[in-house]
């Protein structure tokens, strides 16, 4: 039916967003590879790939995944979470505020706007000094959560201008930067993975809705108004300082 998801395929394309926020929560570890193997990943994903670059990228995931889980391959994939998810080495935040704030520092409009918009759906982050809202796996498990609900044309709609708004202005850089940075495929090619399932899951909105997407361009001019006139304050946090 035009303008909707049907109950199964927004249950799957919930399931895959849940998945990718897995992989980018928390280091690998051999049962996960193990997991990820048995099911055949990323081929087990309900969003398949739609163009040669997403299957180019779907196979070099499934290339990317180590084929040894032992301390020594382990140890190095620890090395590359840690240098996105937690010391900033890469240069390479998985928080929004760190991207489109002009000083580049975390905790800042877009954390406070997609606070908002979780409270608005009744969610919240569980510890936002430790994850702050614009985390890239709190982004995705909303993106989960919106799916099981979009069961009308308008609720798709928001869902749309989350992903415009919001992940997708600051992901392709992120995944860039990602893959460029690290040392092991695996969390890089990982990077892209996430990233072209973003885009594809925001086209199969637009052609369920019967509506184009916007240009970029046209989303941070929708926003830019907004963006000199709103000043949120923001107190000193020990933490706050720019990752870039």
């Amino acid at each position: 039916m035009s303008g909707v998801l049907s109950r199964e395929l927004a249950e799957a394309l919930a399931e895959d967003a849940e998945a990718l926020a897995a992989l980018h929560d928390r280091e690998l570890t051999a049962e996960t590879i193990a997991a990820l193997r048995e099911v055949g990943f990323p081929a087990n994903l309900g969003l398949l790939p739609a163009d040669d670059r997403a299957r180019q990228t779907w196979r070099m995931m499934a290339e990317a995944l180590p084929r040894e889980a032992d301390a020594a391959t382990l140890d190095r994939l620890a090395v590359d979470y840690a240098a996105i998810y937690l010391t900033g080495a890469y240069g390479a935040s998985p928080c929004e505020s760190v991207w489109l704030d002009d000083d580049h520092l975390a905790c800042q409009a877009p954390m406070f706007a997609l606070r908002q918009l979780y409270a608005a759906a009744g969610l919240a982050a569980a510890d936002w000094r430790k994850r702050p809202d614009d985390h890239l796996v709190l982004q995705l498990l909303y993106l989960a959560h919106a799916l099981r609900r979009a069961e009308e044309p308008d609720a798709l709609r928001r869902l749309a201008a989350m992903m415009d708004e919001h992940l997708l202005r600051w992901l392709p850089d992120f995944a860039e930067r990602v893959s460029v940075r690290c040392e092991q495929p695996y969390f890089a090619v990982l990077a892209g993975l996430t990233f072209l399932w973003c885009e594809q899951l925001r086209n199969l909105l637009a052609e369920r809705l019967g509506e184009p997407r916007p240009t970029r361009e046209a989303v941070e001019a929708r926003l830019r108004p907004s963006q000199r006139t709103e000043a949120v304050p923001l107190a000193y946090m020990p933490g706050a300082a720019p990752s870039w």
